[in-house]
């Protein structure tokens, strides 16, 4: 009894470990990403800016959230270190996320815009396209520990139960 005790505290820890591993990742994933979020109208607009290595990451990426999506309300733009827009987009669904090309090292802007006079609640985020190797390395020893440490404890909680059935 004492050892199925310590063997399901193993599988926890494992289980713990695993979560720890996938907080980790998200770390990593949003790493250089700033956000934010506020509201837009026709006279407000949502500026976030970033500084951006071309060495490090010739990709930058650019997500869009609106909490009361609205059609044709809003666009979204990116401006390079010179302040000249290098994409200019409607945002037609909620979320919304697009990649686009670093030209040079520098502080690029997402500016979030609205065509309407009603403030509309938006999320934004900009930054260098996270490392896809590095997330999904992550995500499969975070997702395997999680497993292993899952399938022990339903395994040792079958057992457990099969021996008490068989000691009565």
């Amino acid at each position: 009894m004492q050892k199925s005790g310590l063997i399901i505290v193993i599988f926890g820890l494992l289980i713990v470990a695993g979560l720890a591993v996938s907080v980790v990742e998200n770390q990593v994933t949003l790493e250089g990403i700033n956000q934010g979020n506020g509201k837009v109208s026709s006279i407000e607009s949502l500026i976030i800016s970033v500084d951006i290595d071309k060495e490090k990451s010739p990709v930058g990426v650019f997500a869009v959230q609106i909490m009361k999506f609205q059609e044709n309300a809003i666009s979204a733009k990116i401006l390079d270190r010179s302040n000249i827009e290098i994409i200019s987009e409607k945002i037609n669904k909620e979320s919304f996320e697009k990649e686009f090309d670093v030209f040079e090292s520098g502080t690029y802007q997402l500016v979030i815009e609205s065509s309407i006079d009603n403030e509309i609640y938006v999320a934004g985020a900009i930054g260098p396209l996270p490392d896809a190797d590095k997330k999904f390395v992550l995500s499969i020893i975070s997702f395997s520990v999680l497993i292993v440490g899952m399938i022990g404890i339903v395994t040792i909680g079958i057992i457990v139960i099969k021996n008490r059935n068989r000691s009565v």
